[in-house]
């Protein structure tokens, strides 16, 4: 085939472009993704629960000019205010210009990740040792949370009604904690075993402590001494007892900060790219759309991890109040402003692993560096449990990333049949509004550290920008 001819057909492939085929590495677009990043491995370090992630994103919406709103007060055009929820679950909303009538655009993400979280009755002590008992918060492989050096995330209410604030294991003069591992030289048993089994979930148990207690005074340990060397620490220091932590949320996630990962610095490892690496993006790209004449609502949602339930879930009727609280204050519909709306559902897919590749279909996966990634649809087999965007919506969200130069690709988490997952696209969507899931590739999803690229986090921030504009 001629030179001719081959360019007149190029232009008919789609074909995948790394974000440095278009930009050169010395451009200005790669300076402002590395300095984009700096910014948000600062907010991952600040968030490494659902609580921290609110209370930073507060802070960064009220820099910018947003107030707190509740329901019921009134709102005009221009209006920047936020709605916390119960502390766990955030909406930022830039009230627009135009006809509330017209839609909102909504940016979905959500700010829970996987965890170990302890149990209401999680301390005890055995042959000298102290741990606290975990149950896991959603979808982990096990094996990989052992021998991780942990932190210690929460709060605990106590009976009169007194909230206290829990972190152990950030600073480089805290304890960290630990989950203990069997030696490979007594572990041959477990070497047959699948890796769901070889960690069963029970044996995810934490250690805290091996000193017990005695007594001014006395020779020999209180019986439990551990256990009771540990409660009057933690007595000591917050006020608090074992009855306490019936009434407590306190999970441990890995104590490793956000760092730069590889020699060209240009990957991010921290925890809890799923899903924050899309919340930061949803929250900056609000930030700089100020003339846009749309009304627009960026969501952090909680419990997306475990099927998006109770009250801080994207299954909470809440986004429908906050719906019609803006058509009372604005003079428009619910059911119209549903109908006219258009959602990011934004959340991570895998990327393409090199290491893995049956689990992947590579014409469809998405390739690191490659920009952010539009999945039409989600689920598991036969499409279960997916939005699935239709062809209209997905055609003009092509158009608005193209119209405003985004690095993008087309991409599904992995191949038919070897698993698959959801997001909280289908819970926006049963409302009558156009949802498409879009966010950034992760590499290790769900891991104690993922792997994430600079240029393809600011891909989506560009992305989310270009969406509340268009």
């Amino acid at each position: 085939m001629s030179e001719e001819k081959t360019k007149a057909t190029d232009a008919l492939l789609y074909q995948k472009k790394s974000f440095y085929e278009v930009f050169a590495a010395n451009s200005e677009e790669v300076t402002a993704a590395y300095d984009y990043a700096k910014g948000y491995m600062a907010y991952m370090d600040a968030s490494k629960t659902e609580r921290e992630a609110v209370v930073a994103s507060i802070a960064l919406a009220e820099a910018q000019g947003y107030r707190a709103w509740k329901l019921g007060e009134p709102l005009t055009a221009g209006d920047r205010v936020y709605y916390n929820n119960r502390g766990k679950n955030l909406f930022l909303i830039a009230v627009g210009t135009e006809d509330i009538n017209n839609g909102i655009r909504f940016v979905a993400s959500h700010i829970d990740a996987p965890r170990l979280d302890l149990k209401p009755c999680p301390v005890y002590e055995d042959h000298g040792m102290g741990f606290l008992k975990t149950h896991y918060y959603g979808g982990i492989r096990k094996y990989q949370w052992v021998t991780v050096p942990l932190a210690l995330h929460g709060v605990v209410v106590k009976a009169d009604g007194t909230v206290v604030n829990v972190v152990v294991g950030e600073d480089d003069s805290d304890p960290v904690f630990y989950i203990n591992d069997l030696l490979p030289h007594l572990g041959r048993a477990d070497e047959s075993k699948p890796l769901g089994a070889a960690i069963p979930g029970e044996k995810l148990n934490i250690l805290v402590g091996s000193m017990p207690l005695t007594e001014e005074g006395e020779d020999k340990p209180e019986a439990d001494g551990v256990k009771r060397n540990v409660l009057k620490l933690l007595n000591d220091k917050y006020g608090i007892n074992e009855e306490d932590f019936i009434s407590a949320e306190l999970s441990l996630v890995p104590s490793a900060k956000a760092r730069d990962v590889g020699f060209d610095r240009s990957m991010i490892g921290a925890y809890g790219h799923d899903d924050r690496v899309c919340s930061y993006p949803a929250l900056t790209a609000l930030f700089e759309s100020n003339d846009t004449k749309h009304t627009c609502m960026a969501i952090l949602a909680d419990k997306e991890e475990t099927g998006s339930d109770g009250v801080t879930g994207m299954q909470c009727e809440l986004v429908l109040d906050l719906i019609d609280a803006l058509a009372d204050a604005l003079g428009g519909r619910s059911s119209i402003i549903r109908a006219n709306s258009k959602c990011l559902s934004a959340d991570v897919t895998a990327n393409y692993d090199p290491n893995f590749p049956d689990v992947f279909e590579i014409r469809n996966a998405a390739i690191i560096n490659c920009g952010i990634s539009l999945a039409k649809y989600t689920g598991s087999g036969g499409k279960g449990g997916t939005n699935d965007a239709s062809a209209e919506f997905v055609g003009w969200i092509r158009s608005v990333l193209k119209d405003a130069g985004v690095v993008w690709q087309i991409a599904e988490l992995g191949r038919v049949d070897a698993g698959g997952g959801g997001t909280v696209a289908k819970f926006l969507s049963k409302h009558n509004i156009d949802t498409i899931d879009i966010g950034v590739g992760v590499t290790s999803m769900h891991a104690p550290y993922e792997v994430i690229a600079k240029a393809d986090l600011y891909e989506a921030h560009r992305a989310f920008k270009a969406f509340y504009l268009a």
